[in-house]
């Protein structure tokens, strides 16, 4: 993902501080006043508690990828989470049971799943960053999110001091949202995930994926086409990482879809009249998913906006992503993402809302 060679995390005692920008997806991000690095489950446990002695402010790491650093770094202590492993922990001729380690690539379960034959996740193919993260923001993609197959996460409770396990009900799954997220209660240690014995996907939801796959929507195709197809549109839309393109410097999306309700909606609608009907989804309660890159490229902000030699940029391939053209600034980027938030909620009368972590910086 990056060369992080030059940046070897502080033994234990040590205080001198080291970038987390090569930590990160954005490579943007000042220093942690101590980092350290976990390799299993039992050393993030004990390297957690130890912040928690000393009253240490904490951060967690893995892939990075959705995370926005300010340039200030920060105060405290940064823990790496390099966890690694799959295991079946149970298996029924319907179904079995994977435990996968907090730090584990994400997209590289993915492909054990595939190659398994184990039906449930193909869809979330080429996402960057960690598995220990999906719960947190309860990730989704190509019409699949992990809340759907996560049977129960094992997490450090840091104010009850135990780990404990946590299962699916408890966590409070929600549109990119999840008991974890903004809560620096709990850190996840492992994921349990229900998959499906088979060798066909799901039904294949997402009207985009369907076209690409030649199928009608619902239908099932074997595991292997299905993250072909994932792979080759999110590499299109510049949201497979390369190093070698800055387009994929990025935190992926950088708002969420906004949920309306149904005056905002009607509200909407009306603002749009003569430049067409924006993206909805229907859900409940008539409030409706609207589509925050179609927003933003109708309020004046298209690809590659603004334009020209700049240290940052909205993606040339992905109106939701802003990315690091190589010599940006965390400031820099988070005034182009109030430009943008600022322009479409003049023009349409919506606010959008970041989809990644902050950390010491605010939009």
């Amino acid at each position: 993902m990056h060369d992080v060679s030059a940046e070897t995390p502080t033994v234990a005692g040590s205080t001198v501080p080291s970038s987390l920008a090569p930590h990160t997806t954005l490579r943007l991000g000042g220093s942690a006043r101590r980092l350290d690095s976990a390799g299993n489950a039992d050393e993030l446990v004990e390297l957690t508690k130890a912040a928690g002695r000393t009253g240490d402010p904490l951060l967690l790491l893995a892939g990075g990828s959705n995370v926005v650093i300010g340039d200030e770094g920060f105060a405290g202590t940064a823990i790496l989470i390099r966890s690694r492993g799959v295991e079946v922990i149970s298996r029924r001729p319907d179904q079995l049971i994977v435990r996968v380690q907090a730090g584990h690539p994400w997209d590289e379960f993915v492909a054990e799943t595939v190659e398994a034959g184990w039906s449930g996740v193909e869809c979330l193919s080429g996402i960057p960053g960690s598995t220990g993260a999906t719960p947190i923001q309860n990730v989704g993609a190509y019409g699949q999110d992990v809340s759907e197959t996560i049977r129960s996460v094992t997490v450090y409770d840091r104010a009850d001091g135990v780990v404990r396990d946590m299962p699916a009900a408890d966590c409070g799954f929600g549109y990119r949202a999840s008991v974890f997220k903004h809560n620096d209660r709990y850190v996840v240690l492992t994921v349990d995930f229900r998959l499906l014995p088979d060798a066909l996907s799901g039904p294949v939801r997402y009207a985009e994926l369907a076209r690409s796959l030649g199928v009608e929507q619902n239908a099932r195709v074997p595991l292997a086409a299905a993250r072909e197809s994932v792979l080759a549109l999110r590499a299109g839309k510049g949201m497979v990482l390369d190093a070698d393109d800055r387009d994929t410097w990025s935190v992926g999306s950088f708002f969420t879809n906004p949920v309306l309700d149904a005056a905002a909606w009607e509200h909407l609608r009306t603002a749009t009249e003569g430049i067409g009907e924006p993206p909805g989804w229907p859900g409940e309660g008539g409030r409706v998913k609207v589509s925050a890159a179609w927003l933003i490229d109708r309020a004046g902000f298209g690809k590659g906006y603004p334009g020209g030699d700049v240290p940052v940029s909205i993606s040339t391939k992905h109106t939701l992503a802003l990315t690091n053209r190589g010599s940006g600034t965390t400031a820099q980027l988070l005034g182009l993402a109030r430009e943008i938030r600022d322009g479409v909620r003049e023009r349409f009368g919506v606010v959008l809302h970041p989809e990644p972590v902050l950390v010491g910086c605010e939009i």
